[in-house]
């Protein structure tokens, strides 16, 4: 693994390139770029919405996950080298059958509103669905670039974030608990 950054001004991307955990230096436009950028931001994301008031299971959740994403950049940023491990996706699909069990069914979309934190939620939902389609260009354009646990993760996350919105619209901590915010469909008005 490469070494730890000590100095943050190092100035050697001021020609628009940036270094990868191996060593080699690819442009700041370079898919793999986009890929770090889009987990490091969803990451970021997930941290302000740790800032806001949560159940314990979905703050304790909310953490393994940020550490699993830092363990996705890692690998996004040295090419054949694996942090991410499969049991993560594993977690993922259990919290999502988990805090699935506890919401009523859809019977309609939803918006991405309701309370402050379900509404954090649902950014870091696209900022996932973001992450996930570079790192699937990322991986058509070098199958070799990206192994599927990557992909999978991403794919997962976003669903959970959608799920963990719902549950926190329902989580009533700062006393302004709310149902989900339904879609008005204009089509669906007139046919009622």
């Amino acid at each position: 693994m490469a070494n730890r950054l000590t100095q943050i001004a190092t100035r050697t991307g001021d020609d628009g390139s940036t270094g990868l955990g191996d060593g080699t230096r690819v442009g700041k436009d370079h898919l793999r770029i986009h890929a770090l950028g889009d987990v490091d931001e969803l990451n970021s994301q997930i941290g302000v919405l740790l800032a806001e008031p949560l159940p314990d299971d979905v703050r304790e959740l909310l953490v393994v996950i940020q550490h699993e994403l830092f363990n996705l950049g890692g690998e996004l940023s040295i090419p054949g080298y694996t942090l991410l491990k499969e049991e993560a996706v594993l977690r993922l699909d259990e919290a999502l059958a988990h805090y699935n069990a506890t919401l009523p069914r859809l019977k309609e979309f939803i918006l991405p509103a309701g309370t402050r934190s379900a509404a954090l939620a649902h950014v870091a939902r696209t900022v996932a669905r973001r992450a996930e389609r570079v790192v699937v260009a990322l991986a058509a354009s070098d199958a070799a670039a990206v192994r599927p646990e990557a992909r999978q993760y991403l794919n997962r996350l976003s669903d959970l974030m959608f799920v963990l919105a719902r549950v926190l619209n329902r989580a009533n901590l700062d006393g302004l608990g709310c149902d989900d915010v339904y879609w008005k469909s204009e089509r669906l008005a007139r046919e009622g």
